[in-house]
């Protein structure tokens, strides 16, 4: 019997435009000052256009979007592997599906969530994995795909308080 859990969808948070100073932001909250991020010359000079948006900002808009469902104490991992590079001014749209419930090594019941994020033309630009305590999850936690995201200003007052925190 597959457990009612399987194929929940974690409600869909739309991240904020990604602009200059989020990168700046961003590496100054996580220490990465890696030019390529946030100097158009260091950019060019590597190929591209424009400076593109550090990985771990994608991933930290997925540990938002598994936090925002269950608290941070319920998730036992989250992984993520980046494929495409978000370009400045890109929306992040981040979504989430519950793919498996499992018992862990010391009998813990556990679901599996499938996690992406996309740009507005399809791209999948990280594709992950979060592994959370499947007792924090209530009917209530989860939401069918129909419900609408959060708006911009929260998620934007949600990821600089994260961001302070670190």
């Amino acid at each position: 019997m597959t457990d009612p859990l399987v194929g929940a969808e974690l409600p869909d948070l739309r991240a904020p435009e990604v602009t200059r100073a989020t990168l700046a932001l961003f590496a100054g909250a996580s220490g990465d000052h890696n030019p390529l991020h946030i100097d158009t010359d260091a950019a060019r000079a590597a190929g591209f256009d424009d400076v593109p948006a550090h990985g771990m900002l994608s991933m930290a808009y997925l540990g938002r979007l598994v936090t925002s469902w269950v608290p941070l104490a319920a998730v036992r991992s989250l992984k993520a592997r980046f494929s495409a590079m978000t370009p400045v001014h890109a929306r992040p749209h981040c979504t989430g599906r519950v793919t498996a419930v499992e018992e862990g090594a010391d009998g813990e019941r556990l679901a599996r969530i499938a996690l992406t994020v996309r740009l507005a033309d399809g791209t999948a630009t990280v594709r992950g994995e979060a592994v959370v305590a499947a007792a924090a999850l209530t009917p209530s936690t989860w939401t069918p795909a129909t419900t609408s995201a959060p708006t911009t200003s929260a998620l934007t007052t949600s990821t600089r308080t994260a961001s302070t925190h670190s």
